[in-house]
């Protein structure tokens, strides 16, 4: 392993640039020299390689986003696409390479290993923290943190107001930021993706709430199945119009931000676990941190989770919601 390659791909998450660092420096402890990737798998197959040091990592630990820049590329979901991006890694003489990224770009890592003898280890970044192999995945911990902040400064006009809010967090196939979330700022409700939404279960549950609240906040994955936080709050309203009812919709304010130290020390671990798998000759799997260890989990196996959440949690918001 003399040199290897490192980029980032599909969403941006908080932590990513933490783990490019990890990745860089441990690569340079071992002798092995770097290069970075701009724009995903679009900058594999344009040619967009920059080299790496020390000096090009300093002071980005700390900072949200990542400075290789990220893309979903629809061209190397072609063989053509493929073939150009293996072309440009054997031309730059890559002998390993450390994707960042979710659900797709492992899917994309394992069928190009199909191709291209040139191995793959990944770190997983994702806000949605719902890859399985992993307790927290790159960019959860910070995305949470920046929920319950809002929240909290929404609570603070809802109780000046008696209102009801219906907030809206990312997680179009996942629940996860919302029930976290959702626990930490003390939400009456939080509807997800996992859960059927039952909205008859709602009402009753502020109807029968205690009435001198003088706040009520219920968290929506977005992809929850009854429509988004619009649509369930035009129909709490119908059946309840004594609430002043509002809606907000936080975004991709969700993804930005200043990782937390828990996400900067998990960062790290993963970048410097990838460059060691590599040297190992590990292939085709992504570097997890499960009871706060060190795991290898197969890119076929480090799918998005679909599967029952954690029924204590779902049991213990119901009960602190009273």
């Amino acid at each position: 392993m003399k040199k290897i390659a490192v980029f980032t791909s599909g969403g941006d998450s908080p932590g990513m640039n933490a783990c490019i660092r990890a990745v860089v420096r441990t690569a340079i402890y071992h002798n092995i020299e770097v290069v970075g990737i701009m724009h995903g798998y679009d900058g594999m197959i344009n040619d967009e390689f920059i080299s790496l040091d020390a000096k090009s990592v300093a002071n980005i630990i700390n900072r949200g986003g990542t400075i290789l820049k990220t893309a979903r590329s629809k061209e190397f979901f072609t063989v053509e696409g493929r073939k150009k991006a293996a072309a440009n890694l054997q031309k730059h003489k890559i002998d390993g390479v450390v994707v960042i990224g979710g659900d797709g770009s492992f899917k994309g890592a394992l069928q190009f290993s199909a191709e291209c003898p040139i191995p793959f280890v990944g770190c997983p970044g994702t806000i949605d923290n719902d890859l399985i192999g992993t307790d927290f995945t790159i960019g959860y911990d910070t995305a949470i943190n920046t929920v319950v902040e809002a929240v909290d400064k929404i609570r603070d006009t809802a109780e000046s107001h008696d209102r009801l809010f219906f907030v809206e967090v990312m997680g179009r196939d996942a629940g996860l930021i919302a029930l976290r979330a959702g626990i930490g700022v003390g939400a009456e409700a939080i509807l997800m993706p996992e859960t059927k939404t039952d909205l008859e279960d709602l009402i009753k549950r502020l109807e029968s709430g205690r009435k001198n609240k003088s706040s009520k906040i219920i968290l929506v994955a977005e992809g929850d199945d009854a429509g988004g936080a619009f649509v369930i709050a035009e129909q709490v309203k119908k059946r309840l119009p004594f609430y002043d009812t509002r809606v907000t919709i936080l975004g991709h304010i969700q993804r930005g931000g200043n990782p937390t130290a828990m996400e900067r020390v998990n960062a790290s671990r993963m970048g410097f676990a990838a460059v060691e798998a590599l040297m190992k000759g590990e292939k085709n799997v992504m570097i997890g941190i499960v009871d706060k260890q060190i795991s290898y989990t197969p890119f076929e196996n480090a799918v998005k989770h679909i599967q029952e959440l954690n029924p204590d949690l779902m049991r213990m918001v119901n009960i602190l919601s009273l």
